[in-house]
C-alpha cells in the first residue's frame, strides 16, 4: 500500500490501515522512517484534534481499570476514543508482554474505541519515542479522545506531558507515605489528580488522601495555564464506574478555559517546537551509532581511561569528528 492510500484510508477512519501506520511509525529502519515521514506530512492538513490525555500512575493503582471504565463511559457517549498503552519492555531481552488490550476486554470490543500497546523500548518515561505520532495519526483518523497510558511514577514520566493537552495522575488511597513517595515534578506537572479505588473499605482512605493532595496543591505556585481551583484532587472508582462523569466535567471545563484564554493553541505550540527540538537530538545521537563512530569512541575511551587525555578534549575530539562530517 502506498503513502497516499494508506492516508485516505486512515482519514476515512479504516482500523486497519491505523494500525498499520502505527507499526510503520514505530519501525526503526531507515526506509519505513522515510515513509513515515512522507505519511505524517500528507495528514498534517487535516485539521482534525483530539483531546489528548495523559495518564501515569504508581504500579497496581488499577490504570487499565480506570481506562477501561472511563472509556466506556466517554464511548456511550458517542466518541471515539484511542488508547495508546505503552508497556515496559525488558532491558535484557528487549520485548514486552503487551498484555493491556487484554486487560481492557470490554473497551476492546466496542467499536468506537482503538487499543494499542506498544513497547517502551526502553525510552526514559515509559512512553515510546514515537507515541507522539501515533497520537497524530489517531487524530487524523477521526478519534475525539487519545488516552495515552505511561509506565510507572516518577519524574522520568513527566515526558508525557510534552504531548497530552491535559495530564491525570492516578494514585491509590494511602497515607501519608504515599504523599511522601510521589515526587514533586510530576505534582507540578498533573492537571488533575485521581485517587482511585474509593469504594467499599477503602472508601474512608480514599477520600482523607483526596484531601492531603488537595492541601498539597495548594502549596505548590500557581500556574498561568490554570484557572482558579486547579490542579485539584478527585476520588474516583473505576471498579464501580463513580465519578467519572464529575471527572470528565472537570477536565472539559478546565480544556474550555485554557483554548478561551488562548492557552490551549500555545501549549500545542510549544511542544511542537519540544519534539522537534527532540528529533534533532536523536538524529544525532543516531550519527554516532555507525560503525566508524563506535570504533572511534571505543579508542578514544581507552585513551581516557589510560589517563592519555581529558573526558572533555576526548569528547570534543569525538564530536568534531563525526558531527561535523
Amino acid at each position: 500500500m502506498d503513502t497516499s492510500e494508506l492516508a485516505s484510508r486512515i482519514l476515512r477512519g479504516e482500523r486497519r490501515a491505523l494500525a498499520r501506520a502505527i507499526t510503520l511509525v514505530e519501525s526503526g529502519r531507515a526506509d519505513h522512517r522515510a515513509r513515515a515521514t512522507d505519511l505524517l506530512e500528507a495528514l498534517r492538513g487535516s485539521g482534525r484534534q483530539a483531546l489528548r490525555i495523559g495518564l501515569s500512575g504508581t504500579p497496581g493503582v488499577g490504570k487499565s481499570t480506570f481506562i477501561e471504565s472511563f472509556g466506556m463511559m466517554l464511548t456511550a457517549k458517542g466518541l471515539r476514543v484511542a488508547v495508546l498503552a505503552v508497556d515496559p519492555s525488558s532491558a535484557r531481552s528487549g520485548g514486552s508482554i503487551l498484555g493491556d488490550k487484554t486487560r481492557m476486554e470490554q473497551l476492546s470490543r466496542d467499536a468506537r474505541a482503538f487499543i494499542r500497546p506498544s513497547p517502551s523500548q526502553t525510552h526514559l518515561g515509559g512512553v515510546a519515542r514515537r507515541t507522539r505520532e501515533a497520537v497524530a495519526l489517531c487524530e487524523a483518523a477521526g478519534f475525539d479522545v487519545v488516552l495515552i497510558e505511561t509506565v510507572g511514577v516518577g519524574q522520568s514520566e513527566t515526558v508525557v506531558a510534552e504531548m497530552s493537552d491535559l495530564f491525570l495522575l492516578l494514585l491509590a488511597p494511602a497515607g501519608g507515605d504515599e504523599l511522601q513517595g510521589v515526587k514533586r515534578g510530576i505534582m507540578e506537572m498533573a492537571d488533575i489528580i485521581l485517587v482511585n479505588k474509593a469504594d467499599g473499605d477503602l472508601k474512608p482512605t480514599a477520600i482523607r488522601t483526596c484531601a492531603d493532595y488537595s492541601g498539597a496543591l495548594r502549596l505548590l505556585r500557581k500556574r498561568p495555564q490554570d484557572p482558579d481551583g486547579f490542579p485539584k484532587a478527585l476520588t474516583v472508582s473505576a471498579l464501580e464506574e463513580d465519578g467519572l462523569e464529575t471527572a470528565w466535567d472537570e477536565m472539559q471545563a478546565l480544556v474550555g478555559w485554557r483554548r478561551d484564554n488562548g492557552h490551549f493553541d500555545a501549549r500545542r505550540a510549544a511542544q511542537a517546537r519540544y519534539w522537534f527540538e527532540e528529533e534533532v537530538r536523536q538524529a544525532l545521537l543516531a550519527r554516532l551509532q555507525s560503525e566508524g563512530a563506535r570504533r572511534a569512541m571505543a579508542e578514544l575511551s581507552d585513551k581516557v581511561a589510560a589517563g592519555e587525555t581529558t573526558p572533555a578534549l576526548a569528547a570534543s575530539e569525538m564530536l568534531a569528528e563525526h558531527l561535523n562530517a
